[in-house]
């Protein structure tokens, strides 16, 4: 059975339609950077894992770059998000999952 650790704060109710999109993200948070795979994505944040999660209440950047194909344009679209972590999970498998709620974001054109 998995575990679940929640957020003191009150966790933002889920109205956002999520999309399963496995995409590569990368989080700092203060002088630590997370390399993780998200599992699905919302306007209001993402489900991700990742072998090492920062803290249940960390404000994190949140780095993800949306490919071209996947966006409709000819260049990739990196999103950069300002959010903090809101839940932890681990699953019978050993995966390492967390939430983060968006709460600022800019999208940037990328030519690669």
């Amino acid at each position: 059975m998995p575990e679940s650790t929640e957020a003191t704060r009150t966790d933002p109710v889920r109205a956002s339609v999520r999309f399963p999109l496995h995409l590569e993200v990368t989080l700092s948070s203060g002088e630590r950077q997370y390399r993780a795979m998200t599992e699905d994505v919302s306007a209001n944040g993402l489900l991700f894992t990742a072998d090492d999660l920062p803290p249940i209440g960390s404000e994190v950047q949140l780095r993800l770059t949306m490919p071209a194909a996947m966006m409709g344009g000819t260049d990739d679209v990196t999103l950069h998000c300002q959010g903090r972590i809101v839940r932890h999970d681990s699953t019978a498998d050993g995966k390492h999952k967390a939430a983060a709620v968006i709460d600022d974001y800019s999208l940037k054109a990328e030519h690669l």
